[in-house]
């Protein structure tokens, strides 16, 4: 196995269903594919760590997998959060500059940002993301960048993502105990979006659904910027869940019978259409096997699909974002591959919807190429595009200070 690279960058996602590890390389700018790992979560409830031993467990498997395939030493990584303790609130703050006019510098931006920051939270909660909406100077509103500009006053209308701060740090001893290093961590919501939302829906305005396993994230953009983040205590398992009672099946077989035959829409399934159910010794438990109307499976799961979405309608509205949506609504997660959900998000949000595929990265293998790890991978876009920014302002300020030694000589 060849040595650490200092290129790569690596990614945990772990989840109530499977912990991925992801390991992509920098190529002359360019991300490229370099191994994967994936192994059925442990240790997990409701999409938190309930046993720290089986969860670190996982993960360790899930990177072991991937140096193999990455033919590289993983040393350190990124982390995803998710979650119901996830919570977003947005802020207002600003500095005076005195009364004469003055060239906006990234020093002043990083002032006014602390300034709007500076909101009273609860001592458990940690702040994940500071996300700047817009910035307003002497009044002219709607400026995304200041650096350069001139001008006696700037405000900033600022985004906070908070988490509990003492779920972040069972993640991060999770990934410290499978022998991982963690560098940063990341909102899964943001980081779906990342890798599947376009410039053009973030402009109009969109939202994206992450629907997980046990809860599904959200994020709502607006003029380019985040307007919302909040996060749904319903997933994908809901929905099996409520098929194994319905049916009086395990919840493995029912999960095999939600991706087959489920449906949201009861009138899309035909009336006579029947299926084969606790016939598979694998699931049953040698019970026998009997027939239901595949209609029947669609009374279950529709409800549980208008309830998510009255929910997901509701957060928005008290968000004040719900008429925001000009681009409509984008899901993804490996919930959003359950048919019919569309129907039901157009339905209750009155907005177009569509499945969000992540965007692939070069060599990447096709099977990575799915809604149900849309975070993962926009967490290495997201990783990717905040190293760049953050090398961009070290060798401005690296010049800056250049030129000031050069003039004084």
């Amino acid at each position: 196995m060849n040595q650490r690279q200092e290129n790569l960058i690596t990614v945990v996602d772990a989840g109530s269903t499977k912990s991925c590890v992801l390991v992509a390389e920098l190529l002359d700018g360019v991300l490229r594919y370099r191994g994967h790992g994936v192994e059925p979560s442990r240790g997990m409830r409701k999409g938190l760590i309930a046993e720290l031993g089986p969860a670190a467990e996982a993960i360790n498997r899930a990177a072991l997998t991937a140096e193999r395939t990455a033919k590289a030493v993983i040393e350190t990584a990124v982390v995803g959060i998710g979650g119901t303790h996830v919570r977003g609130v947005n802020s207002r703050g600003g500095i005076s500059m005195g009364s004469r006019m003055r060239e906006i510098t990234r020093e002043e931006v990083r002032a006014a940002v602390d300034r709007a920051r500076s909101v009273a939270l609860p001592p458990d909660r940690e702040v994940l993301h500071l996300l700047p909406q817009e910035f307003i100077l002497d009044d002219q509103a709607g400026i995304h960048d200041p650096v350069g500009m001139v001008g006696n006053k700037l405000e900033v209308n600022l985004h906070l993502s908070t988490c509990s701060g003492g779920v972040a740090q069972s993640v991060i001893t999770c990934a410290n105990r499978a022998g991982l290093e963690v560098l940063d961590t990341v909102y899964e919501g943001i980081a779906a979006a990342e890798s599947v939302l376009s410039a053009d829906e973030r402009e109009l305005g969109v939202c994206i659904a992450d629907i997980g396993s046990s809860t599904t994230e959200l994020a709502v953009y607006f003029e380019g910027a985040i307007a919302h983040t909040a996060v749904l205590p319903i997933g994908g398992d809901h929905f099996t869940n409520d098929l194994a009672v319905g049916l009086h099946v395990t919840v493995d077989e029912a999960e095999e019978l939600k991706k087959i035959y489920g449906h949201c829409v009861v009138t899309a399934v035909p009336q006579l259409n029947e299926i084969e159910v606790g016939g598979n010794l694998a699931y049953s438990g040698g019970q026998p096997a009997r027939l239901v109307r595949q209609r029947f499976l669609a009374e279950i799961l529709e409800p549980r699909a208008r309830e998510l979405f009255t929910m997901l309608r509701d957060n928005l509205r008290n968000g004040g974002v719900l008429e925001a949506l000009g681009a409509g609504c984008v899901l993804t997660g490996g919930g959003a591959n359950l048919v019919g959900l569309l129907d039901n998000a157009e339905s209750l949000l009155r907005v177009p919807a569509r499945i969000g595929f992540p965007v692939p990265l070069s060599r990447m293998p096709d099977e990575l190429a799915r809604p149900e790890f849309a975070a993962v991978i926009g967490m290495l876009l997201y990783t990717h595009r905040t190293q760049v920014r953050k090398a961009s302002e070290e060798q401005g300020l690296k010049a800056k200070l250049k030129a000031i030694f050069a003039g004084s000589f």
